[in-house]
């Protein structure tokens, strides 16, 4: 049994960026960041939410299913070599055509010699003005994943899964040591209250900060930047350990790749001072499995 003072260090590189129109362009800004990271001692590298392109779902348009490729396909093959040569960790958010007319929000775990460890296809999909993703993508069939890298265990959610504590609790439950939310999400450009805006920010923060000190788990969110049509995305991408502090948070509006050391061994100290895993009710929470209690 490992004493906690013990430490299990493991570094964590967030690429935070502003896309542009041009798929091969952002993915060699991608690489551009991971060697950044790479060279900073990152082992565990995430991308933000469709990082290829940029986030088309502002809009329904036929046009867009030709962005989609198959996972595994040419991103997470150019990806794999590049994990392999640099020894880390990526997690790559990928729009999926599983078949024609059939398309997933995916993210794609590579491990650090280059092996294609799977898929977790995004399970919740929102439809908001400005979000129009159902157009686009079918809820995930995969189940929540947890993927055993080199560096941790590791569980990856996506964006509009972050609002839901079931997600990351299950993951978590699954023995996820740090769970990963590749994000796209902003404010409306129309909205000119800075009081609305903090307050979106926050609840945003927040919600995951919970997730955090729920499960006791680091909580690593990598967010995109910049401005898109009527969308002004956040960024803010942030790390928080198992009690829910914020370790790291980036800017609002500038691209941003940082990396950001993390003790794993802390997920065992918060867990044993706060045994919410311990004391939970299991045997009363069916109602949990109704739309509504009417």
């Amino acid at each position: 049994m490992k004493n906690f003072i013990e430490s299990q260090f493991v570094r964590i590189g967030l690429v935070q960026s502003i896309s542009s129109c041009d798929p091969d362009r952002n993915i060699a800004v991608a690489e551009e960041q991971i060697r950044y990271a790479a060279q900073h001692g990152a082992q565990i590298v995430c991308l933000q939410e469709l990082f290829r392109t940029l986030y088309f779902c502002d809009t329904e348009d036929h046009r867009y299913f030709r962005l989609a490729e198959s996972v595994p396909g040419p991103t997470t093959v150019f990806m794999q070599t590049l994990a392999a040569e640099l020894g880390v960790v990526i997690i790559v958010s990928l729009f999926e055509e599983r078949a024609p007319g059939l398309y997933h929000n995916t993210a794609a775990v590579i491990d650090a010699d280059g092996a294609y460890l799977g898929k977790y296809r995004k399970n919740h999909i929102p439809d908001d003005p400005g979000f129009h993703e159902k157009f686009y993508f079918t809820s995930g069939d995969t189940g929540y994943r947890v993927f055993q890298t080199q560096y941790a265990r590791i569980g990856v959610l996506i964006c509009w899964d972050q609002w839901y504590p079931e997600a990351a609790r299950i993951t978590a439950l699954m023995g996820a040591d740090i769970l990963f939310f590749p994000t796209a999400i902003g404010w409306d450009i129309t909205e000119t209250s800075d009081e609305v805006n903090r307050e979106q920010y926050e609840a945003w923060q927040i919600i995951q900060r919970s997730h955090a000190i729920a499960n006791g788990v680091h909580v690593v969110t990598v967010n995109r930047t910049g401005i898109e049509t009527g969308t002004r995305f956040w960024g803010g991408s942030f790390v928080t350990n198992p009690f829910g502090t914020v370790l790291y948070q980036a800017s609002h509006d500038t691209s941003e790749t940082h990396v950001m050391k993390i003790d794993l061994n802390l997920n065992r100290k918060y867990r044993e001072v706060w045994p919410f895993l311990r004391d939970r009710r299991i045997d009363t929470y069916q109602p949990i499995m109704n739309r509504l209690i009417d």
